[in-house]
């Protein structure tokens, strides 16, 4: 990377930091000037002594543990069944056409829609929260790992099969790294909607966990709380992506500096 190119780069991060900073100044004015009333609009200081606050009772950990071990849960088994099942969908054209039909269905329904289902199947214990996280974070993982398998370039698995590999061998050498890059853009879909799906999970029949923290919190018009909650729930989100980003890059590494010449 050039000096200019770094520089640049350098700027852009500027520029996005400043711009929190001012995001974050304009905030806590705002109800400290009484133009919002307090009552409604916590300033960032004052969440951030709640979260403190928090942190110092133990009740953070406590919801923090509850969010991560439903959201861990749900997402990671809608990365395997979603992968496996859009590989062979992907790969396998008989097999889509027998699944695809049910699964069209299905999609169609939201998994906000079916909670009522999965507590009445489940309980409202933590099954159904897990349920529904799952369901929410299934279908991305699934379609961009099916379309991942079938944008393959054909000329590749030609080639492949004109020097004598095997279905088998095309398939691990040939489809599954070309489609990876689709897949990890499913999975990090995945992890966006597994946090939205865990804020409306643990809203219901829940007693701890980040979601139940801020809703709770709202109810007994304990605004600061509520605030800190929302903000717990964003940086848990960020966390994810990042982590779900790293794993990328680390099972990618293949593609790193890869260009069209070779």
């Amino acid at each position: 990377m050039s000096r200019a190119a770094s520089l640049s780069r350098l700027g852009d991060r500027a520029l996005g930091v400043l711009g929190i900073v001012a995001f974050l100044l304009v905030w806590e004015l705002v109800p400290r000037l009484h133009i919002v009333s307090d009552a409604y609009l916590s300033p960032p200081s004052q969440i951030i002594v709640t979260i403190w606050d928090l942190v110092s009772s133990g009740a953070l950990f406590k919801h923090l543990f509850a969010s991560l071990q439903r959201s861990l849960y749900g997402l990671l088994s809608a990365i395997v069944l979603g992968v496996v099942l859009g590989l062979l969908m992907g790969w396998f054209t008989r097999f889509e056409a027998i699944v695809d039909p049910i699964l069209q269905l299905f999609r169609q329904t939201s998994a906000f829609a079916l909670f009522p289902v999965f507590i009445l199947f489940l309980g409202i214990g933590e099954t159904s929260k897990v349920a529904i996280i799952f369901w929410a974070s299934f279908w991305p993982v699934l379609l961009s790992t099916i379309s991942g398998v079938k944008q393959v370039d054909r000329l590749l698995i030609d080639s492949a099969r004109s020097m004598g590999a095997n279905r088998l061998f095309v398939f691990r050498k040939v489809v599954l790294p070309a489609a990876s890059p689709s897949i990890f853009t499913g999975v990090r879909l995945a992890g966006t909607y597994c946090i939205t799906a865990l804020v409306a999970a643990e809203m219901i029949g829940a007693h701890s966990g980040l979601g139940f923290l801020t809703l709770n919190s709202q109810e007994v018009f304990q605004i600061p709380t509520m605030y800190a909650g929302i903000l717990l729930l964003a940086l848990l989100g960020l966390a994810l992506n990042y982590v779900l980003a790293v794993v990328e890059r680390r099972l990618t590494r293949w593609r790193k500096g890869l260009t069209l010449n070779g």
